[in-house]
């Protein structure tokens, strides 16, 4: 089977388990360039599809340090088929730099017996039009550090050396009950293992919640890395995985501190304004066929109320540190008007 939000082969072992391979190609694009693919502007194209929670965090995390004018971007459709995510939104059905229609082709060209997901984030050699990595956990940490010669004036450090060995902590943490934990749910073969992973869910939310009770962020007073990891999850729970993957204890918007929480990153400026919530529901209920078979997507919940006040300045904190936010998107990488609530800018407190 495949977790149709990356492309990545997944599978469910004899217990019911939901299991993912995490076998990604481990390129790494390095300011020495050790592996043959050295930082450079306007040499790589980022690969995307909004619909995706990993992938919505290589485009936050490039909004944030203002890598956009080195480091462009390609937006795949919100659904793909067993091969490939395709440029459906681009005129023709091509990738207006790569020129190609699926990126299929970019792994088969570094890889011509690549037989395992094609999955976003991807970033692909322009030249060569070969991939370089889809390792999307290393990506944006590389991006963090290996890129910051080319960050913009004010963009903020999300992997401060001083907290990197408690925020490794809380990252995996997040990924193995939060970020992966919603698949567990989703995509379980029986019942034991289904309410294994949804008890694991829900302590960490709780775990989470209590955390975030008297600090703004996860890892204190300003965004980090591990905030962007945990957001996109939150930012699709209601919409999706409270129904779609019987995640529903209760909806975020039942959690005060957490709701809170990801009501203040939806209003910061790389954060909602990268969130597609057409997309994201297309993408889930037309392509997880096994679990939804009709293909009907859900005309609700109103979202609106992102936009809501969430009183979060209360606890004090910068979120950009001492740097500051990031202009708005550009025109051609705005989300689409009507896909997300309108978010009014504001001062970053």
């Amino acid at each position: 089977m495949s977790d149709s939000t990356s492309g990545e082969l997944c599978y469910v072992n004899p217990s019911g388990e939901y299991r993912r391979d995490q076998n990604y190609i481990p390129t790494r694009i390095t300011a020495d360039g050790r592996d043959g693919y050295p930082v450079e502007p306007d040499r790589y194209r980022l690969v995307v599809s909004r619909a995706c929670p990993w992938a919505n965090r290589a485009i936050i995390v490039r909004r944030l340090l203002g890598l956009e004018p080195v480091l462009s971007m390609g937006v795949c459709g919100p659904t793909h088929d067993e091969r490939s995510w395709t440029f459906d939104l681009d005129r023709d059905g091509r990738d207006p730099v790569l020129g190609i229609e699926r990126l299929q082709e970019a792994y088969l060209a570094r890889f011509p017996d690549y037989d395992r997901g094609i999955t976003v984030p991807a970033i692909v050699e322009i030249a060569s039009g070969h991939v370089v990595t889809n390792d999307y956990a290393q990506m944006t940490l590389d991006l963090s550090t290996e890129w910051r010669r080319y960050h913009r004036r004010g963009a903020p450090d999300l992997y401060p050396e001083h907290l990197r060995d408690e925020m490794d902590e809380v990252m995996e943490f997040v990924f193995r009950d939060v970020n992966n934990g919603v698949y567990k749910c989703g995509f379980a073969g029986t019942q034991a293992s289904y309410e294994r992973a949804y008890r694991a869910l829900f302590e960490r939310l709780d775990w989470l919640s209590e955390r975030l009770r008297t600090r703004r962020y996860l890892m204190g007073n300003s965004i980090t890395e591990a905030d962007v990891r945990l957001f996109t999850t939150l930012a699709r729970f209601d919409p999706v995985y409270h129904g779609h993957f019987k995640c529903n204890r209760q909806k975020l918007s039942e959690f005060p501190v957490l709701w809170a929480y990801a009501r203040d990153l939806f209003q910061t400026p790389g954060f909602g304004d990268t969130i597609d919530f057409v997309h994201i529901k297309r993408h889930y209920y037309l392509v997880h066929g096994e679990i939804n078979p009709t293909g009907i997507v859900p005309a609700g919940p109103d979202l609106s109320n992102s936009v809501t006040p969430h009183g979060r300045d209360e606890l004090g904190g910068l979120p950009f540190g001492d740097g500051t936010p990031p202009g708005p998107p550009a025109p051609e990488e705005a989300v689409e008007e009507g896909h997300t609530p309108l978010i009014v800018p504001r001062r970053a407190a």
